[in-house]
């Protein structure tokens, strides 16, 4: 299992220089990847095309950069960029995001998610292989568009999917899945078998899960109780939720000494994840 950590979601507010020192110091540390969620803060992508340029072994990969807000030529342009720039280490994660995220505070129409993800799909995967694009869909109609980068870094996709009809997009069409909120019998049960059943015989799995190391673990899971209750109330997240039959997302952390926090990274390897992206917690 490849082991790598997310930056710049902590509430300290980071600067672009202390985010490529976090990459830096992660990749000296020996760990295989660095991720970004593109957020409300810096640009995700552009964030790890400057990464990309500050090191030279670590993977970089967005968790996630949400679809809709970006048309997918913008979306093919940065990506390879990205690539470009960190010669070829960069892997492209995207999802939907949430209605509340895309309805509610970008005034987006959020309708039909699944058909949007496949249409952006056949727009974006052919100009990532450098093909010219010839698609008129419901949503998206692009026509002689061809992109022009030199070298061969055509980067890898993983799709944040997690109800059976986008698993099964991501089985058709990406390497894998990137998933949140997940926990290890869902993981197994749902999220992998899902992506087997769907025709994917070695699935990329990335895993997300919050990590904090406490000789507490039972009361500093109480205190996350609080800080992660969001997560806990979007509907995807909750169907994960449900499926695993905990609480809230608290109860899905990986939380207490040394010892506890590898017992459960091994549980998700033996799952069938191959990527943890730990998001660390630090107690209050």
């Amino acid at each position: 299992m490849r082991i790598g950590i997310m930056i710049g979601t902590d509430m300290a507010q980071p600067t672009l220089d202390e985010l490529i020192t976090r990459a830096r110091t992660a990749e000296a540390a020996g760990l295989h990847q660095v991720w970004m969620a593109n957020m409300f803060s810096f640009d995700a992508l552009t964030t790890l095309a400057l990464i990309g340029r500050a090191t030279s072994r670590i993977g970089l990969g967005t968790a996630v950069t949400p679809t809709f807000p970006r048309h997918p030529t913008v979306m093919a342009q940065q990506a390879m960029t990205a690539a470009a720039a960190s010669n070829g280490r960069f892997t492209l994660g995207i999802g939907l995001s949430h209605r509340l995220v895309i309805e509610d505070m970008f005034g987006l129409s959020y309708a039909r998610p699944a058909r949007h993800m496949r249409e952006y799909l056949s727009v974006l995967l052919p100009l990532l292989r450098g093909e010219t694009v010839a698609f008129n869909g419901e949503l998206y109609r692009v026509n002689g568009v061809t992109l022009d980068f030199p070298g061969d870094h055509n980067p890898p996709i993983v799709i944040a999917a997690l109800g059976p009809v986008m698993l099964r997009l991501a089985a058709e069409l990406s390497e894998g899945t990137s998933t949140w909120m997940v926990g290890p019998k869902t993981m197994e049960n749902h999220i992998i078998r899902s992506l087997r059943d769907a025709g994917m015989q070695a699935p990329r799995v990335v895993g997300g899960f919050p990590v904090l190391l406490t000789h507490r673990p039972d009361e500093v899971r109480a205190e996350l109780g609080a800080a992660l209750a969001i997560y806990g109330q979007l509907p995807s997240y909750r169907a994960m939720l449900d499926r695993e039959g905990v609480k809230g997302p608290e109860d899905i952390c990986l939380i207490g000494d040394e010892q506890r926090v590898r017992a459960g990274i091994a549980a998700l390897d033996e799952a069938g994840a191959t990527d943890l992206r730990a998001t660390e917690l630090e107690p209050s």
